[in-house]
């Protein structure tokens, strides 16, 4: 766990700019809808990944169902939280987890508030949360409501996830072998893991606040 001595992590004009998840889901349909995708680089392989993103999105919004300790952990918060997520709509690892991200906080009662930025329309702050010097994602910085800090941060996937991921590029397997192997790995795991990570997580969250975050909303 770490937090940064009270720096905020994105101004409050950032903050301001982001995609609650119904709008990020909107974005990501209307630029279907004219063949794009989002991010600067366009291509009918990255609309068809993203097509793709979609029905998995749609799934998992349907599917997934909270472990009993997940559902305990949140109704133990006893402060607020935001959950700032670096995400793209071509991303397929950001296709499984965003969603369990998106029903971990619907299910808070409203302790935890989540805020989805673009990667590329953001390399600043995607560069502070490099993975192996790579700009993964998905990334979720969980922040200090009140300074913006960074209380911790998770992703871009699960831990077995990764070591698959890693495994299969250093046997030089080509990306349409990763990607099936990887996300076969996330269909028969069905969200357990992810939940199990972030269920660490949460139990490591603060649950005072900080007295120095009371006028943290003066940084920007």
């Amino acid at each position: 766990m770490t937090s940064s001595a009270f720096l905020p992590v994105i101004t409050s004009a950032q903050l301001a700019s982001a995609y609650s998840y119904a709008a990020y889901r909107q974005l990501i349909d209307e630029l279907l809808a004219a063949d794009k995708t989002t991010g600067p680089q366009q291509s009918a392989e990255l609309t068809d990944y993203t097509r793709l993103n979609v029905q998995r999105m749609r799934r998992l919004d349907k599917t997934v169902r909270l472990l009993p300790a997940v559902q305990s952990a949140l109704a133990a918060l006893t402060r607020s939280y935001r959950w700032l997520i670096i995400t793209e709509g071509w991303c397929g690892d950001a296709s499984q987890i965003v969603p369990v991200l998106e029903a971990i906080a619907q299910a808070s009662g409203g302790k935890i508030t989540t805020h989805y930025l673009l990667r590329d329309e953001h390399p600043a702050l995607m560069d502070a949360y490099l993975t192996n010097g790579a700009r993964a994602i998905p990334k979720l910085v969980v922040l200090d409501p009140a300074t913006r800090a960074e209380i911790t941060h998770w992703g871009p996937r699960p831990a077995p996830a990764q070591k698959l991921l890693l495994d299969l590029k250093a046997q030089g397997a080509t990306h349409e072998e990763y990607a099936e192997q990887v996300h076969g790995w996330y269909a028969h795991d069905k969200t357990q893991t992810t939940q199990g990570e972030l269920l660490v997580l949460l139990g490591q969250l603060p649950q005072k606040q900080e007295a120095a975050s009371q006028d943290g909303e003066a940084a920007s």
